[in-house]
């Protein structure tokens, strides 16, 4: 995934290359890490690249140097939740980590950004979706 820009990977995308549910064409979509089924990759990345190509429209996203990878995270108190993650395509360094819709019990479902606009020492934004598509200027 590296090695495909974030202009590349919504092309493959459109073209239907991720919609096969199975563990290497998801892994290939971008999977990184999950805990959930292996059966429900497919649709999670469905939901999430209508939210990756809102955000990509973004003048903070660089749709050829940057990557994406997406990651489903188990918190110890709370629910499952995804994630997105935009980075430097020659670093690897993550750029932005996108939350949706938090898992954390204690964050209620809100969904945050962290960048290393502040070196991830707390969320760039946190309250809805709309909150962040508006911190993403979309």
């Amino acid at each position: 995934m590296r090695d495909l820009t974030i202009r590349e990977w919504l092309e493959n995308y459109n073209a239907g290359k991720y919609s096969d549910p199975d563990v290497d064409t998801q892994i290939k979509a971008g999977w990184y890490d999950w805990f959930c089924s292996d059966k429900a990759l497919a649709g999670k990345t469905k939901k999430l690249a209508s939210k990756v190509r809102r955000i990509a429209k973004s003048a903070k996203v660089d749709l050829d140097n940057m990557y994406v990878f997406f990651k489903n995270n188990c918190p110890m108190d709370g629910s499952l939740y995804d994630d997105f993650r935009f980075c430097d395509l020659k670093t690897g360094d993550v750029i932005f980590t996108i939350t949706p819709r938090s898992g954390h019990k204690c964050q209620n479902g809100a969904a945050e950004v962290w960048g290393r606009e502040n070196q991830f020492e707390k969320p760039l934004i946190q309250g809805t979706w709309k909150d962040v598509l508006n911190f993403f200027g979309v």
